[in-house]
């Protein structure tokens, strides 16, 4: 974040930051994890000038009571309070703010958005699954392999894990913003981080009970559509897996032995199947309180990662490949890349 903070101190520069180009921001508010970017265009692409992530758990305790309790709440708000304050701060000229699974499926949730416009004067959109899944095969798609027939990207969320199957065999999208369109089939599996931990216990978790869990998603992913023709693929063209999640991500700093989580030495990062047996392994017969003091870990995630990777294994087990690319981006970068996008359509090819 240092680099991101200096930029951000540069911008408020009154006299350079016009002739640069609006900015836009992007919210993620999901069941586990508040996030917010705030970039401006750059080239293709766009440049991060601020940014902000909380864990919240928003959706703790809403596999059981169907509802958002009054604590998680009070944590949402109190982290959405400090989103607010950034975009006073940077006064984007495009925000796109949504809330994902635990706002869709809560019986308050409704109630809690409402409360949030009132206190906040935040006007968050609850998405639908398939735009959950569209966004953030946006947000990744310029680290699918040039060349690929296909990929399989999956997003394992603490209420709900998106999948969508990429089919490029009548041709790629040029543009990233259009990948979406590539999208051959989709499945929105109703298990996430937080849920499976509730379900199973995400503390002691024993070999018995990680199958047990894998066994569990992949009943789930029994009903995805196309599931025996995206096999073939696999077997017969050039297809690999993408995740986007914070258990990919961790899997990836323990594969590198970071001493403390570098996104750039993670974003993009190839891991061979083996790798991946091999950290899972190791992930496993890690005691819990090894999870909490491990720096790419801690103590937010120490109960949620084998969950997570229960996820992970049930997908990898139905459509294995060789290599999995990891992605630290997702719903925010496919929000900024898709307002970005609509700008520039609307300006045409005259517009600059």
């Amino acid at each position: 974040m240092g680099g991101a903070d200096r930029r951000t101190n540069n911008a408020q520069n009154p006299s350079s930051r016009k002739p640069r180009g609006p900015l836009y921001a992007a919210l993620d508010l999901g069941t586990n994890n508040c996030r917010l970017l705030i970039a401006r265009p750059h080239e293709q692409s766009f440049r991060v000038l601020d940014g902000f992530t909380r864990i919240v758990r928003l959706g703790e305790g809403l596999s059981t009571s169907g509802r958002l309790s009054d604590a998680a709440m009070d944590r949402t708000i109190d982290a959405l309070r400090q989103c607010r304050n950034k975009l006073r701060e940077h006064e984007p000229a495009r925000v796109r703010l949504i809330a994902t699974e635990a706002c869709r499926s809560a019986a308050n949730g409704a109630e809690f958005i409402a409360r949030v416009e009132r206190e906040l004067g935040l006007v968050l959109e609850i998405v639908d699954r398939q735009t959950e899944a569209a966004l953030a095969v946006t947000g990744c798609a310029d680290l699918i392999e040039e060349g690929t027939s296909g990929a399989l990207m999956f997003d394992i969320g603490g209420g709900s894990s998106e999948l969508a199957w990429l089919d490029f065999r009548g041709g790629r999208p040029k543009r990233q913003g259009r990948m979406a369109s590539s999208i051959r089939s989709w499945q929105s599996l109703p298990v996430g981080v937080v849920s499976i931990a509730e379900k199973f216990g995400g503390v002691d978790v024993t070999p018995g009970t990680f199958e047990a869990m894998v066994q569990f998603v992949a009943g789930h992913l029994r009903q995805f559509r196309g599931r025996e023709k995206l096999r073939q693929m696999i077997a017969d063209h050039p297809v690999h897996l993408i995740g986007t999640s914070g258990t990919v991500t961790t899997l990836a700093g323990l594969h590198l032995g970071l001493e403390r989580y570098e996104r750039q030495k993670v974003d993009g990062l190839w891991m061979t199947s083996r790798q991946i047996d091999d950290t899972m392994a190791a992930l496993l017969g890690m005691p819990f309180e090894r999870r909490v003091a491990h720096s790419c870990i801690g103590r937010d995630r120490a109960d949620l990662v084998l969950p997570g990777c229960a996820i992970f294994e049930a997908i990898r087990r139905e459509w294995p490949t060789d290599r999995v690319r990891v992605a630290d981006r997702g719903l925010r970068e496919g929000i900024l890349i898709s307002l970005i996008d609509a700008d520039r359509a609307s300006r045409g090819p005259t517009g600059r």
